[in-house]
């Protein structure tokens, strides 16, 4: 093969290796989407009474968050937990965990079905399902956990990373890698619905109206927010 020949090739290898490099920095992000959304509080976006819902000032220790508080603490900018009834007495427990930085992989949130499991609960079913409310539909996960044979919890749940609903590790890809290409650094949240019933089937059903009735009380901006519509 002839010098020149070389040469050239050497130098396209050189162009194309610059190029890679000058595209791997450009999407490197740097801004925080917390920060273009601005300051907010969870407690805010989420209304305190809705249809023949409201929160329960009486409860305490209703909500088990199945994440130890050094851990919440670690993964999380904020954290709301609510208990709420309506007038037949139905009980049914909110938790939202949010962190503004999904970026790294120590710091990501922790699915349920991981949690629950970790801290002393059995796991009796995982599935996948929907959930339709005002506006759209809630792509969820419904979970079958047990404590002993004392605390049977039904819970509804979903994840919004960057601003789209995730409960895939493939969708949670395509949400990183389309806010990385405009340079942002990805938030999450995970909206957790449970109750407290040996019927999972009713249970279910009751967290579904629950979550419709709720999505349909939010303002549009929590309702793209914490849900991933709009």
């Amino acid at each position: 093969m002839s010098e020149p020949l070389l040469n050239r090739r050497a130098a396209i290898a050189a162009v194309l290796m610059a190029s890679v490099a000058v595209a791997g920095q450009a999407m490197v992000p740097t801004k925080k989407l917390s920060a273009l959304r601005g300051p907010f509080k969870l407690a805010d976006l989420v209304p305190e009474s809705f249809a023949d819902w409201k929160v329960d000032p009486r409860a305490t220790g209703g909500v088990v968050n199945p994440q130890t508080e050094d851990m919440l603490n670690r993964l999380y900018s904020q954290v709301l937990d609510r208990v709420y009834v309506d007038s037949a007495g139905n009980r049914v427990m909110v938790s939202i965990a949010y962190g503004d930085d999904q970026s790294d992989e120590s710091m990501q949130m922790h699915y349920p079905e991981v949690c629950y499991p970790a801290q002393g609960f059995q796991l009796k079913s995982n599935v996948r399902g929907e959930v339709t409310v005002p506006g759209g539909t809630v792509l969820v996960k419904r979970l079958e956990t047990q404590f002993g044979g004392v605390r049977f919890e039904p819970v509804t749940y979903w994840m919004v990373i960057g601003d789209q609903q995730s409960n895939t590790v493939w969708q949670r890809k395509l949400s990183e890698i389309r806010h990385g290409l405009k340079g942002e650094i990805i938030d999450g949240l995970l909206f957790r619905v449970s109750s407290i019933d040996r019927n999972s089937a009713a249970a279910f059903d009751l967290q579904a109206r629950f979550i419709s009735q709720l999505v349909g009380a939010m303002s549009a901006p929590a309702r793209r927010q914490l849900v991933g519509l709009g």
